[in-house]
Parts: structure tokens; sequence; C-alpha cells
């Protein structure tokens, strides 16, 4: 197991706004608009489900208890709930919503190590785009994998993955503060980064998802690999 705790900083020259932003929006639809991810139905009705975005029609289907077939146990899972507007829509404010505060908490602390740097050498305008385009292509990849599912996903892991993507191109050697195996240490980005998408395609090819889409991690990381560099054309080296 790899966790970052932090990278080096000495040479960002700009207040990372923008990543900053982007990390208190996520917190607040978290929270207020998620209710800490009890409020099933606004959740369910602005995840990003397969299903809607291959056909581009809004689908609500009611709640249904399942029983569980090791316990026998009984829980009422959410139906889909009707979506406002253009089902398209979900493909961004899937983005900004989580399954839970550990899910919040990891990504938030991936966003902010790793995405102050290429807002700082991108630019502002630029990174935000960028962080979205990755996001959406990430969510593609998913939907691909899962033509017809009406499992909903959401999640800002397809687009943090585009963040790491740029972020291991630009900064292979930067120094990444990690806890590797109960031991505090640093490595270079490539290593702490190269170690986390090798896990995405081994659990990925493994099928031991546990309800985490690796298709959107392997395709955002992919993504940001691509489109680092065109974003940077015009921008001093």
């Amino acid at each position: 197991m790899v966790l970052p705790l932090g990278d080096d900083n000495a040479d960002r020259k700009s207040f990372p706004i923008v990543n900053i932003t982007l990390i208190a929006i996520n917190i607040l639809v978290f929270v207020l608009l998620q209710g800490f991810g009890q409020n099933d139905r606004f959740t369910y009705a602005y995840s990003a489900v397969p299903e809607e975005i291959v056909t581009g029609r809004d689908i609500v289907t009611p709640d249904r208890v399942v029983v569980d077939p090791e316990s026998r146990q009984k829980y009422e899972v959410p139906g889909l709930g009707e979506t406002k507007g253009s089902v398209y829509l979900t493909l961004i404010t899937s983005m900004f919503m989580h399954g839970s505060i550990m899910h919040i908490v990891g990504n938030m602390l991936f966003l902010w190590i790793f995405g102050d740097n290429l807002e700082d050498r991108m630019g502002k305008v630029r990174y935000l785009i960028f962080y979205l385009v990755c996001g959406v292509i990430a969510s593609f990849a998913h939907i691909l994998m899962n033509l017809h599912s009406l499992i909903p996903s959401l999640g800002a892991s397809g687009a943090i993955s585009g963040v790491l993507g740029g972020y291991i191109l630009l900064y292979p050697k930067r120094r990444v503060r990690v806890l590797l195996f109960r031991i505090i240490t640093e490595v270079p980005a490539f290593v702490a980064i190269g170690l986390w998408f090798v896990l995405q395609i081994v659990e990925s090819f493994l099928g031991q998802t546990g309800g985490v889409a690796y298709a959107a991690h392997v395709g955002g990381f992919i993504a940001g690999l691509v489109l680092i560099k065109p974003f940077l054309i015009g921008k001093p080296a």
C-alpha cells in the first residue's frame, strides 16, 4: 500500500485557487446536498448511469429490497431518481459527489497533493478545463465497459486520475512523501503514482472492483497523459 502524504512545492509560484475551489465544491456538495452520503434521492438522481448516457433518456426505478445471500439480512436499495435537465449533465454533477466520508477524504487528499502543481504549471483556466475534460473522458471509459448498467457511478476519482497522469509526465522525479507499509519515506513521483496505476490495472483485470470504477481511473489517467502536453502549448517551459 502506498499513500501519498505530500510533495515538494518549493517551485510553486502561484496560489492554487482553482484546486482549492474544486476541493471546496466537492466537500460542500457532499455535506449540503448529499447529507454526508445519506441523501440517496439526490445522489441517485445526479450520478452518471451508463444506460442513461448511452440512450440519452432519464430512467426512474423504484426502491427495492435486496437479501444478502450470506447473512440473509434484508436491506433497501434506492431506485434511480429523476434527473432535472439533460442526463448528460450527470457527467459533470457525478464528478462532484462521493459515496462515503472515506471516499471523499481519499480523493481530496490526492487532489490537494498533486493538483496545485498542475494548476501552477498550466494556469488556472487551462487547469480547470483539463480537470473537467479528464473527468468526462474517465466517465466514458467506465460507461464503455458497462454499456447497459443501471448502477450509478460517482466521484472525482476519474478527474483526479487525469491529474495524476499529467503530474507523472511533468514531474516524474519529484519527491513525494508517502506512507509505505507503515513507514513514512520519500520516493520519486513515478514510483508513488506508478504503483497506484499498476494497482488499478491489476484490480481491474482481477475483477475485484468492490464498487470501484477502475475503468474510470485508468481512462482518466491515460487522458491526463495524452492531454497534458497539448494543454501546455504556448506556455513557457
